[in-house]
């Protein structure tokens, strides 16, 4: 069974509908997903959850550096803005805007700037706790990728006085394999919320 026959899956199509439309979108991997998910106790959902909880940790303990040592050159990170719409407009995002639109380079700029004195946004760094869950796990035409959907409800504190900000959000992810392990090839992130209720969002989801 297609993903477009699924019930349970959202079809990706070319590369992905969010992509499609994205400023970057042009160079991410156009891989889509194949049949209904993974059983979980197929290796290959195993090693995808297992990558997802392991970068979550990286993440948790704002280790960037080795974070994007697990992207692929040609990754794509998108974060489309989200609208509230009726079900018969056949959107849910805003066309070419986004909270995030980024490649590799852009990727590693932000990283490369949390090392200077010019990322005031992270000093004093936040506390943060990325909680992933409803790992479901698709094949692809590519034996060597997987898409991976998760949730995520990402927790993060700054200060001693200030409220607490909490983002929740769904994931699609194309993981690649690459030598022994998987690295990140593409991640659209949609969130829960057509407006953002937090300060401002210099970290990663």
């Amino acid at each position: 069974m297609s993903a477009e026959t699924d019930p349970g899956t959202r079809p990706t199509g070319n590369g992905g509908p969010y992509s499609a439309d994205s400023r970057l979108g042009g160079h991410a991997p156009r891989t889509g997903r194949t049949g209904r998910a993974l059983p979980f106790d197929d290796r290959r959902h195993l090693q995808a959850h297992h990558w997802m909880v392991e970068e979550a940790y990286l993440l948790d303990a704002q280790h960037y550096e080795a974070w994007l040592d697990l992207l692929t050159e040609d990754i794509h990170y998108l974060m489309p803005v989200r609208v509230t719409t009726a079900k018969a407009a056949g959107f849910d995002s805003a066309p070419h805007m986004a909270h995030f639109d980024e490649n590799k380079y852009s990727l590693s700029r932000r990283v490369a700037r949390f090392g200077t004195e010019h990322a005031w946004t992270e000093d004093p760094p936040s506390r943060l706790r990325h909680h992933v869950t409803n790992v479901r796990t698709f094949a692809t035409p590519n034996p060597d990728e997987l898409i991976v959907d998760t949730a995520i409800l990402l927790y993060r504190s700054r200060g001693d006085v200030r409220e607490a900000s909490v983002l929740s959000a769904g994931r699609e992810d194309l993981l690649r394999k690459a030598g022994d392990g998987w690295r990140l090839a593409r991640r659209t992130i949609l969130v829960d919320d057509s407006v953002l209720r937090t300060q401002n969002l210099a970290v990663f989801l």
